[in-house]
């Protein structure tokens, strides 16, 4: 039950006399002096000594006109407060007494085209136009009494429609009227208990905000607990990421003799400090050159939409919107190149891993198909034995952060390819990684479904 739900419970209770206990002493209201337009069935059954009658029956309808202002002549500061319809008690204040209602008894202000409804009990100026004031007639209702009616009636206006129903609606509801004294008790009971729902309110909205929270919050750390080898169990069977990198250094070496990839400067050993956390002794921290080729797309015609790249385009070209909306795998794609386009970009294979490090900064997801992109896109493919990125995918979801504080410390926010390649990153041996991935698509689908 929401805290709005509560509060409508208690003011259902309030107008069907079941809030307080009765006492058979006292009076009903007379209505004998007042003029009775005949009176709907009430939707509740009511108590023996209750009476019903219409609003303009037992109160006093102001005009408001003369009372009113226009929203530019609303000043920051000043004498007199400003009531309008809106959700804010008061917008503001003003210096003409000519427009001052001055108050005898607190009145009820009513919103025609918002339904707001306010309690007021001082002077005021009139903020707008549809304000409804209503002065309780003191030995029929009791003002709060009445207040507080308006609020429970209010609760449906919203399903009315139209731009000056809502008075229309209220002006027909036939209102409950108990005994003046039960009124006061009644009263006194729900701002007794008004305390209460506020703050299960606030607990409410805190729990709101841990379950708004909750399936975001839980994939984050699902993610870092595989980056930290602490999702699945570790198997000596399985052997260690040294033995691991050893085989992919040869593939390197291979792929170099055979002039497929060109030799790299030599990187700079993983210090302590470069390290974000702690890993099994069976894992090892590489950089990610290291493993595989790391390289931005290619689009070397500039401007980059430029037109003739695109016209009767047939291959696909995703970009860094593609991959943020990716959730993890890039399955379609909104612009295609055409052979121009082709020819002065690169085709990467289906299986990359896509890092944007322009714009949304960090977002990561694998290319299903073979496709082109940008170099405000940074693909990733790891070199063998290993025949998967999937692992390198999650991983580098845990980065993003880490890749957002890097790219403020550049003039222009992005990330270059001499950044990513001094990120310190962890490498599990090859049936580890396998078994991540795979715990990891068991549970963040369960994620996906808490949304």
């Amino acid at each position: 039950m929401t805290p709005q739900e509560l509060k409508n419970s208690i003011l259902q209770l309030a107008i069907q006399g079941k809030l307080v206990e009765p006492n058979i002493r006292d009076f009903p209201v007379d209505l004998s002096a007042i003029k009775q337009k005949k009176t709907d069935e009430y939707e509740f059954e009511l108590p023996d000594n209750w009476r019903l009658a219409h609003l303009e029956s037992i109160t006093k309808n102001i005009p408001s006109k003369k009372y009113q202002i226009l929203e530019s002549q609303v000043l920051a500061d000043g004498r007199f407060p400003v009531i309008s319809q809106s959700k804010a008690y008061s917008i503001g204040f003003s210096n003409e007494a000519d427009k001052v209602y001055h108050h005898d008894r607190p009145v009820i202000i009513f919103g025609d085209h918002t339904s707001e409804v306010k309690f007021v009990e001082f002077d005021f100026v009139v903020g707008a136009d549809g304000v409804k004031i209503f002065e309780p007639i003191d030995d029929i209702i009791v003002g709060k009494f009445l207040f507080y009616i308006f609020q429970f009636y209010s609760r449906d206006l919203s399903k009315i429609g139209g731009y000056s129903r809502h008075y229309k609606y209220i002006k027909n509801k036939p209102f409950p009227l108990p005994p003046l004294a039960e009124q006061k008790r009644i009263v006194a009971k729900i701002e007794e208990l008004l305390p209460y729902i506020d703050h299960y309110e606030q607990a409410w909205s805190k729990l709101e905000q841990f379950n708004s929270r909750f399936p975001e919050d839980m994939k984050k750390s699902l993610l870092q607990y595989a980056i930290q080898g602490k999702l699945v169990e570790q198997r000596p069977e399985e052997g260690t990421a040294e033995e691991l990198f050893a085989q992919i250094q040869e593939e390197k070496q291979r792929l170099i003799a055979e002039k497929k990839i060109k030799k790299e400067k030599p990187l700079p050993e993983i210090t302590d400090d470069e390290k974000p956390f702690d890993i099994p002794e069976s894992w090892k921290w590489v950089r990610l050159q290291q493993i595989g080729e790391l390289s931005r797309g290619r689009s070397q015609k500039r401007p980059r939409n430029d037109p003739n790249l695109f016209i009767n385009g047939t291959f696909p070209f995703i970009q860094t919107g593609d991959v943020a909306r990716a959730n993890g795998h890039i399955s379609c794609w909104s612009t295609m190149y055409n052979q121009e386009g082709v020819a002065q970009s690169r085709i990467w294979p289906a299986g990359t891993v896509c890092l944007t490090i322009a714009a949304n900064i960090g977002d990561v997801a694998i290319l299903d198909f073979d496709s082109c992109f940008p170099d405000s896109v940074v693909g990733f493919n790891a070199y063998k034995p290993i025949m998967s990125n999937e692992f390198f995918m999650y991983g580098l979801m845990c980065y993003k952060t880490i890749l957002d504080k890097l790219s403020r410390s550049t003039a222009q926010k992005n990330i270059n390819i001499e950044i990513l390649s001094q990120i310190a990153f962890p490498l599990p041996p090859l049936a580890e990684q396998k078994r991540i991935v795979e715990k990891l698509e068991q549970l963040l689908p369960l994620c996906e479904r808490l949304k």
